[in-house]
């Protein structure tokens, strides 16, 4: 973690930041000196609108902050107090009073400082913080830590992140937490039956790979962890327009938010037998390249018809959901930059969920409002799955009309795992079009803050 939160211990001097309402106003700044009282008066000052305001002293310097907190019903109250971090001058701060959410207040107020900075010095000095009494800095550091890793990957371009790098960067955490690790890259992944993920990626000259991360007791509850990891999706031959292309480095989102989960189970010490597993491509353009109407083998036995190489993250996640439930984990969770009928649906700031298990849904809805990771379940209906018929194989990966894409790429995927495993899947976009509080524009990590909570609940 970084230097911006303070134990709350720390005994160091710093400016009180007051939260008010429209109705405590008056009081509140009665109890202030009348020099911060007439520079309210002066700004007019009325705790509307998400507002703040810095008071200075008689000798001009800042004494204290008020900001408004009107008390409405927002799901984000913690995240919205960490537009300080923009608002305010570097200095060391502390919030006076009760908090309505302190853990998720303060981290938010990390995650706000964060910055992307691998090609461009950000030399800006942040607001401090002081945390409140009741909350777990070393907790706070762990998801914090999983946050910015998630990112940076995600925020890093394709050119600098492509399979090789994203193992680098596994076999990183790998060490730092003393996991293990298997790869098996290129023509390999056909004699190791992996036969999708071969296809996907075979047209680039950057070797496709899959990534196999194990860490715990052996005899712990199996929590598998699935993240696509298309490093940049060209759209193959149904290339995609410049303007869809533009944005294409954060198709490997999904495997970023689920080495960020990953980290956050292994530096907690979770109980459990964490299994992560990443399969890395780059859907590019060659003499290589998988086609429109291939009939393709897959790890679970099934032929896939190939109705569009665009819809490449659900084939290579088919083979990892398959070989991932061979040895039939307590739960499995797999996180993919999969549609964007999902942002038709719900945008891009709420993630679906499809889950075949009634008691993890009840859990992660009950945890996502808590630490303000919006979620919302989707349902895997079933009457649609019939729109993935083929005439020639098994199944096709797509269906041949526009409706419900999220919902039946979810289907497409369910066929993959066995019915009595409990699979969640997380359909995200993984970056922020632009700020909000406690949420920089970029890369953007989704669900796995609410996951998180939930296996630590769970398994703990």
């Amino acid at each position: 973690m970084s230097d911006i939160l303070l134990p709350a211990d720390c005994g160091e001097p710093h400016v009180p930041i007051y939260i008010v309402t429209p109705k405590d106003l008056a009081e509140r700044l009665a109890a202030l000196p009348p020099s911060a009282r007439a520079w309210a008066e002066a700004h007019r000052y009325r705790a509307e609108d998400e507002s703040s305001l810095v008071l200075p002293d008689e000798a001009g310097a800042i004494s204290a902050v008020i900001c408004s907190g009107d008390g409405s019903p927002r799901p984000d109250k913690g995240f919205a107090l960490s537009r300080l971090v923009g608002d305010l001058p570097a200095g060391l701060y502390r919030f006076a009073g009760r908090l309505p959410r302190p853990a998720v207040t303060t981290l938010a107020w990390e995650l706000a400082t964060y910055r992307f900075d691998r090609y461009k010095a950000d030399d800006r000095n942040s607001a401090r913080l002081i945390a409140p009494a009741d909350v777990d800095l070393a907790e706070i550091g762990r998801i914090a830590e999983g946050v910015t890793l998630a990112r940076d990957l995600i925020n890093t371009p394709a050119n600098d992140l492509g399979p090789a790098e994203l193992e680098t960067a596994l076999r990183t955490l790998a060490e730092r937490h003393g996991a293990e690790i298997n790869v098996v890259t290129g023509d390999a992944l056909l004699a190791e039956n992996l036969p999708l993920v071969h296809a996907v990626g075979a047209a680039s000259d950057r070797p496709p790979r899959l990534i196999d991360l194990s860490w715990g007791p052996a005899d712990a509850a199996k929590v598998t962890l699935i993240g696509k990891g298309v490093c940049f999706d060209s759209g193959g031959l149904d290339i995609k327009p410049s303007s869809a292309m533009a944005l294409m480095k954060k198709d490997m989102g999904g495997a970023a938010n689920a080495i960020g989960l990953a980290h956050m189970i292994m530096a907690a010490g979770l109980p459990v037998r964490l299994r992560l597993i990443i399969p890395a491509v780059e859907n590019a353009i060659s003499g290589r390249a998988f086609r429109p109407g291939d009939v393709l083998p897959s790890r679970k036995g099934l032929t896939v018809e190939i109705g569009n190489t665009d819809a490449e993250g659900r084939l290579i996640l088919a083979d990892a959901l398959a070989l991932a439930d061979e040895e039939r984990p307590d739960l499995m969770i797999d996180l993919a930059t999969l549609t964007g009928a999902a942002r038709v649906a719900l945008g891009p700031q709420l993630p679906p969920l499809y889950t075949n298990d009634e008691d993890i849904a009840a859990a992660l809805a009950a945890a996502a409002p808590e630490v303000e990771d919006p979620i919302w379940r989707m349902p895997l209906w079933q009457p649609y799955d019939g729109d993935l018929k083929s005439k020639i194989a098994d199944v096709n990966h797509i269906a041949s009309h526009g409706f419900a894409g999220s919902i039946i790429a979810a289907l497409f995927l369910a066929r993959f795992v066995a019915p009595a495993t409990s699979w969640v899947h997380f359909d995200i976009f993984a970056w922020n079009k632009t700020a909000s509080p406690g949420r920089p524009e970029g890369g953007e990590a989704q669900a796995i803050r609410a996951l998180y909570e939930v296996i630590k609940a769970r398994y703990s």
